[in-house]
């Protein structure tokens, strides 16, 4: 299956947000109305830090992701690339789209200057783990969340 990566656009929301809430947890966390995710895609990509990836193939959305690109001071002066929100549509799974769609961070991110890339996971989501250990991601640090 050929899957071509690109920039999100506005059109795709709809397709990103479904692919958010088909799961447990985002169940209980995406909404119906499209008003804020609209808002917060306007505020991603009006930021050149950031960047919302898609996969698509024969017209449809199959995979999505968001890199950012962060300044730090640790590491003598590294960027960091951080994920966010890595889905691939659930039919479409165990078919390598995930894999290639880490890889197109990961040259995103080397591209950018980066010289670690960083996500976190829910502790619940024991494939995502094995998934990133497959992938040469060290489980190397405890991640921390506070809702405000």
């Amino acid at each position: 299956m050929a899957v071509i990566f690109r920039d999100a656009q506005p059109r795709d929301l709809a397709a990103m947000v479904a692919m958010l809430a088909d799961d447990p947890l985002g169940k209980a966390r995406e909404g119906a109305d499209m008003a804020p995710y609209l808002e917060a895609f306007d505020e991603i990509i009006g930021n050149p830090m950031h960047q919302m990836i898609v996969g698509e193939t024969g017209g449809r959305i199959v995979a999505m992701c968001q890199l950012t690109i962060l300044a730090g001071l640790s590491r003598q002066g590294a960027k960091r690339a951080l994920v966010e929100a890595v889905r691939v549509v659930a039919d479409l799974r165990g078919q390598k789209l995930g894999e290639a769609l880490m890889a197109e961070c990961e040259s995103r991110a080397r591209a950018a200057g980066a010289l670690v890339m960083q996500l976190t996971t829910d502790k619940t989501r024991l494939r995502a783990h094995a998934f990133y250990d497959r992938l040469g991601f060290t489980a190397s640090h405890i991640g921390y969340k506070k809702n405000l």
